[in-house]
């Protein structure tokens, strides 16, 4: 009976109705080709064997992914290594040498960003240089933010904002040093590093109308909607439907609101000169900054020498130390390395997505790949970084020895060392925030020294993951201002 009925269905079917469910076959048989395929290609790769359904090894990964996927990496997959993070396929990088095929050999494959839909609200469909997917249009993106804002000839000519900003904070630390009360400095080098961005964005003094601290606010919660395993992230196809994904991203529409009325009132007030307008992000140096002082408040003998250094160069009995002065100062050089090194603030980098087939370590990565390179295992991978102690404890002097020193720069070459990416995504930004960065460590340990306050444990290390890794609990020391300066 049911096949008589279904031969009278095709009696009465007109020509374009049968032509019209063909192509729907062909259509379905290729799609299930492909996922065949890739299922395939993806299965022969190293896997943790605890998949569950629908979230698949979602239940492994902590609340520190950098830490949970280095662990998992090396039981695992030491160079790569497979999850499904809900119904997506990640591919987690773990090594130099595979950090090197992906980042260098098949960059061009991995230059791509995977969708996001929080990140299309916020930055109408990923158009910023960060989220957009590579093309033509990121290319001409990129190209104008860095010959506008980042080109060395333009970060030498934010001197002068960067050094009043450094001034307005000794300022400030003189006035607790008087007091002798405790300075929130997890909050001084935030709104520092805040400033000086947000001058180089917007031409002016940030601080007026109190757009500094609305800059901040609206930063801070751009990293908190991007970061972490959202759900349109793992599970884009329940996040295409309308109702989730009002409820997901409802407060990315907010915030995106809040950003058009604080840039419109921007280009408004500047429509009448030649201001240029970028989004920049302030967390990576405000973060490696508190990591900075945590680490010389636990290691009094780093803080010392580096103290000694700054102290006795040629600008003994300046105001301040000036951009002029860093070039001379070798161990600042090797603690800001190694602060990159052990506290990288992007420690998954932003992800990527391949755009085609390509052979990595032997094997074949589909199209559609999602892929996390894991900065923060390779900074530690005792295997490169052991140098007579642990890769985990804080040692500037292992970027002292004369081939380290060589080999080591930060600049995407050395595939251990990957602070700021490597390729065509590596963030443009290295030259103004390392020069930001040296300008007030050396201006701190220079004008005061630190202590912490009566009774206190410690510094507090805990870290809270996020689009960008920081400590947990707020820097609270103590400055006196040194003797003889």
């Amino acid at each position: 009976m049911p096949q008589v009925r279904l031969a009278r269905v095709h009696e009465h079917a007109s020509p374009q109705a049968l032509s019209l469910f063909l192509v729907f076959l062909l259509i379905a048989v290729r799609l299930a080709t492909s996922w065949s395929r890739a299922e395939r290609l993806l299965n022969k790769l190293p896997s943790p064997p605890y998949r569950l359904p629908v979230i698949g090894h979602l239940h492994l990964v902590g609340s520190l992914p950098h830490v949970s996927l280095r662990d998992l990496a090396m039981k695992h997959g030491p160079d790569l290594m497979l999850l499904r993070l809900g119904a997506v396929p990640t591919l987690v990088v773990s090594s130099p040498r595979a950090a090197k095929a992906v980042l260098r050999t098949h960059d061009h494959l991995f230059a791509s960003r995977p969708p996001s839909a929080v990140g299309d609200i916020l930055f109408y469909g990923n158009t910023n240089v960060a989220f957009a997917p590579y093309g033509d249009y990121w290319r001409r993106t990129r190209k104008i933010a860095a010959i506008h804002l980042l080109t060395n000839s333009k970060v030498r000519s934010f001197r002068p904002a960067r050094e009043n900003e450094v001034r307005l904070v000794l300022a400030k630390l003189r006035d607790a040093a008087t007091a002798r009360t405790a300075v929130d400095v997890s909050q001084v080098l935030s709104y520092f590093s805040n400033d000086v961005v947000c001058h180089a964005v917007t031409g002016r003094l940030p601080r007026e109308e109190g757009r500094n601290k609305l800059f901040r606010e609206l930063f801070k919660t751009n990293s908190k909607l991007l970061s972490g395993f959202n759900l349109d992230d793992y599970f884009p196809s329940l996040a295409r439907l309308g109702i989730v994904r009002r409820v997901v991203c409802a407060k990315a529409v907010k915030q995106r609101k809040r950003w058009d009325d604080l840039l419109d009132d921007l280009i408004h007030k500047h429509a009448s000169s030649k201001t240029d307008m970028f989004e920049a992000g302030t967390d990576t140096t405000y973060i490696s900054l508190d990591y900075a002082m945590a680490e010389l408040m636990r290691q009094p003998q780093v803080m010392a020498k580096l103290q000694a250094e700054v102290r006795g160069c040629k600008a003994k009995g300046k105001e301040m130390i000036t951009e002029d002065d860093l070039s001379s100062m070798s161990y600042l050089s090797a603690v800001t390395k190694e602060t990159f090194r052990l506290h990288p603030s992007g420690s998954l980098l932003l992800p990527h997505f391949s755009t085609d087939d390509c052979d990595v370590e032997g094997y074949t990565i589909p199209a559609g790949t999602r892929l996390l390179v894991n900065a923060w295992a390779l900074g530690r991978d005792t295997s490169y970084w052991g140098w007579g102690e642990s890769a985990e404890e804080f040692i500037p002097e292992r970027f002292m020895e004369e081939a380290m020193e060589a080999d080591s720069d930060y600049q995407g070459n050395d595939f251990r060392f990957l602070p700021f990416g490597s390729g065509r995504r590596m963030c443009p930004g290295i030259n103004f925030a390392t020069v930001t960065f040296k300008i007030i460590v050396a201006n701190l340990v220079y004008h005061f020294n630190w202590e912490l306050p009566p009774g206190s444990p410690g510094v507090d290390m805990t870290e809270l993951f996020g689009m960008d890794v920081h400590r947990k609990e707020k820097l609270l020391l103590i400055p006196h201002v040194a003797q003889g300066i």
